[in-house]
């Protein structure tokens, strides 16, 4: 009789985990390994086989599971419970509508309060990207050099949905940066914007980060154009 593949297997757990990290351990578990495909969309995720996992109740499990699916990692689904979400929705352009409308007005609250050190900050993820070979890292450092420029927003309500879209975008890099070939004009970008935010230049930073967020809207638009089923 064959034995069912486990899809948590591939998620290792270094020994009993205190009560009061439970949830927030699970969680990060969990997203790392839909992050970077080690539990593919559409997995089913259930409950008691994370508990027994982890050593834990069910409850640091559930509330783990809900904060997943606020970030669109995780969707319940009838029948199945929870499940690996697909990489982008089909609301995924209304998404990017909103990121520009959030991004830009964190960028422009943030760009007055950022220090020399921060800008250092961002361009060491520029200058990381430009070495990094491995496609799932250049989606977590492109997040983190977006988030360099945001993070003096004053508004964390703010910051806290943007981080949620640049999640789910970091996943869908992390797939089809190659397949995009976006690599170099996704730096040039990051380099444009960090000079612009050097010289204060608020309106010229937010051109240009808009610029850039179309690029991604082509993207998805043609990953979208390439989901739909051929015509007869």
């Amino acid at each position: 009789m064959a034995v069912k593949n486990n899809p948590l297997s591939s998620i290792e757990v270094a020994g009993p985990i205190p009560a009061h990290l439970a949830r927030s351990v699970i969680e990060a578990s969990l997203r790392n390994a839909i992050l970077d495909g080690r539990l593919p969309c559409g997995t089913a995720i259930r409950q008691q086989a994370l508990a027994t996992l982890f050593g834990v109740s069910r409850m640091p499990v559930r509330e783990a599971l809900r904060q997943l699916e606020a970030q669109g990692l995780l969707q319940t689904v009838q029948h199945k419970g929870a499940v690996v979400a697909p990489l982008i929705e089909d609301d995924a352009l209304e998404t990017y509508e909103l990121r520009l409308l959030l991004e830009t007005q964190a960028l422009r609250l943030s760009l007055p309060l950022l220090s020399e050190e921060d800008f250092e900050v961002a361009a060491g993820y520029i200058e990381a990207l430009e070495v990094e070979t491995d496609w799932s890292r250049m989606g977590t450092l492109n997040r983190q050099f977006h988030q360099a420029l945001y993070c003096k927003a004053p508004n964390k309500k703010l910051l806290a949905l943007i981080d949620e879209g640049l999640i789910e975008e970091e996943r869908f890099l992390r797939f089809n940066l190659e397949q995009m070939n976006l690599g170099k004009l996704s730096q040039d970008d990051h380099r444009a914007l960090l000079r612009h935010a050097r010289a204060r230049d608020i309106e010229a930073c937010i051109k240009e980060l808009e610029l850039h967020l179309h690029r991604g809207v082509k993207a998805i638009t043609h990953y979208l154009d390439k989901q739909k089923p051929k015509q007869p």
